[in-house]
C-alpha cells in the first residue's frame, strides 16, 4: 500500500529498525504493548529471516533492504553490531532527510561519529538501553546530537516510556550507564543465584528459592523507586538491634561486598570506554 512519508501524530508515526536483534525486539514489544505505534507502521530490516520471523509474528513489516526502512520511516532506530554500522551508514546516507530522526542503539559509537557519517543536517540521538527493556522494565539513557531539539527528545521519551525508565544525560554518562545498568543486570543475576544457593544450602528447594530471591530483588527495587529514600535508610529500617539482618550484613562487609561491586562497575565502564576507542 501507499506509505505516507511524513506524519508525526502517534497513529501516523512510521518507525523503522535497521537490525532486528534482541534489544530492538525488546523495544518494539514495548512500543506495541503500549499502543504507541501500530504494528503495521513498523518496518524492520535484517540480512536473514532468522530474527525477522518474530517481527512478522508481531504484525510488523520486514525487509532485507536497509534503504527501504529509511525511505518508509520517520524515526529510524539503528540496532546493528558496532563493526557493521559504518557500512550501513554509508549505504543509508543518501536516503536520510531532514525529516528523519535517527536513534542509534549501537554500543561504543559516539554521536560525533554518527554525525560525521550521516548528512550534516541529520537529527541524531544516541540511546543506550539494557536487557530488561525486553520485559518493559528497562533502564535507558539517551543523548542528543547538535541537530536534535526538544521536540525530538520529547518524542523519543514518549515512545520509550513504555519500555522502562528513560533519562536524558550528557553523552559522557553513556559508558557509565553501560557499567552500571547494561552490564549491571548480570551482577544482579549473580547475586540472585547466590541468594537462592544460600537458601538451598539451608534446606529450601532450588526452584522455590529462586522465585523468592527474584521477588525479593523486585520488591526491594520497587521500594527504592517509589519511596525515593536513600538505600542506606531503607537498609537501616530492616536492621533491628541484635537481629538476623545485621548478622548477615556483617558477613557481606567482611567479604568487601560494596568495594567489589564498585570495582565491577568501574571495570565495565572502563571496558566500554576502551571499546569505543577501537
Amino acid at each position: 500500500g501507499a506509505w505516507p512519508r511524513l506524519a508525526m501524530e502517534a497513529s501516523e508515526l512510521w518507525v523503522g529498525f535497521v537490525g532486528a536483534g534482541r534489544m530492538a525486539g525488546g523495544l518494539v514489544r514495548g512500543l506495541l504493548q503500549a499502543g504507541k505505534v501500530p504494528a503495521s507502521n513498523v518496518l524492520a530490516s535484517a540480512p536473514s529471516d532468522k530474527n525477522l520471523d518474530a517481527w512478522r509474528e508481531l504484525g510488523c513489516r520486514t525487509t532485507h533492504c536497509n534503504l527501504e526502512v529509511v525511505h518508509r520511516s520517520t524515526v529510524v532506530f539503528l540496532a546493528t553490531k558496532p563493526h557493521i554500522l559504518p557500512g550501513v551508514l554509508e549505504e543509508i546516507r543518501p536516503a536520510v532527510g531532514s525529516h528523519h530522526i535517527v536513534v542509534s542503539l549501537v554500543a561504543g559509537v559516539t554521536i560525533q561519529t554518527l554525525q560525521r557519517l550521516l548528512p550534516p543536517w541529520t537529527k541524531v540521538l544516541r540511546l543506550m538501553p539494557n536487557l530488561p527493556c525486553v520485559v518493559q522494565a528497562g533502564a535507558m539513557v539517551f543523548s542528543r546530537g547538535s541537530n536534535a531539539g526538544d521536540e525530538e527528545a520529547t518524542l523519543l521519551k514518549s515512545l520509550l516510556s513504555s519500555c522502562g525508565l528513560c533519562e536524558e544525560v550528557p553523552e559522557s554518562y553513556i559508558d557509565i550507564h553501560t557499567g552500571l545498568s547494561g552490564s549491571g543486570v548480570a551482577y544482579v543475576y549473580l547475586f540472585a543465584e547466590a541468594l537462592a544457593e544460600g537458601a538451598v544450602k539451608m534446606g529450601m528447594p532450588g526452584a522455590l528459592a529462586s522465585r523468592i530471591a527474584a521477588q525479593t530483588l523486585l520488591g526491594a527495587a520497587k521500594m527504592l523507586l517509589e519511596t525515593r529514600e536513600h538505600p542506606a535508610k531503607l537498609r537501616g529500617d530492616v536492621c533491628t538491634p541484635g537481629g538476623t539482618t545485621i548478622y548477615a550484613l556483617h558477613q557481606l562487609e567482611k567479604g568487601a561486598f560494596r568495594a567489589t561491586v564498585m570495582d565491577a562497575v568501574e571495570a565495565a565502564t572502563n571496558r566500554a570506554c576502551d571499546l569505543a576507542k577501537d
